[in-house]
């Protein structure tokens, strides 16, 4: 079992290409704003796309729970918030939340996840560079 680090924080601007015909946030794009924000976090803690490509290991998505909480709007400020809240074997679960300026929760999603060989196309245990890169300390 890892110990949980500090909470990984990425702010973005709601742009009018995450919008859907109702004028908010399209719930397609909640996802793609996550990705961008766990990109962020393991990038900046070492283990960039050319890394996993050099190693050939990287990370795969195995299930997601979304809660759409509150309304986003075009121009919108927000922060998304990412924290690894376990990692036992195989596999982890990430809590990301969409926090508007005022502190509401507009969205907040549990991914399930691990570290994906590609040659062998399985999971495999968490290296020390990998819990490194999602914010964790064994």
């Amino acid at each position: 079992m890892a110990k949980t680090n500090a909470i990984f924080e990425y702010p973005i601007l709601i742009r009018e290409h995450h919008l859907d015909t109702f004028g908010h946030v399209n719930n397609a794009k909640y996802l793609e704003i996550f990705e961008d924000a766990r990109w962020e976090l393991i990038s900046q803690n070492g283990f960039a796309l050319e890394e996993i490509h050099k190693k050939q290991i990287g990370p795969i998505v195995l299930g997601v729970e979304v809660h759409f909480k509150k309304e986003l709007r075009v121009r919108e400020e927000i922060n998304v918030t990412t924290q690894c809240t376990s990692f036992e074997g195989k596999i982890g679960k990430l809590l990301q939340k969409m926090i508007k300026k005022n502190g509401e929760e507009a969205c907040l999603a549990t991914f399930t996840f691990g570290l994906f060989d590609f040659k062998t196309r399985k999971l495999i245990p968490p290296t020390p560079d990998w819990f490194k890169a999602i914010g964790l300390t064994p």
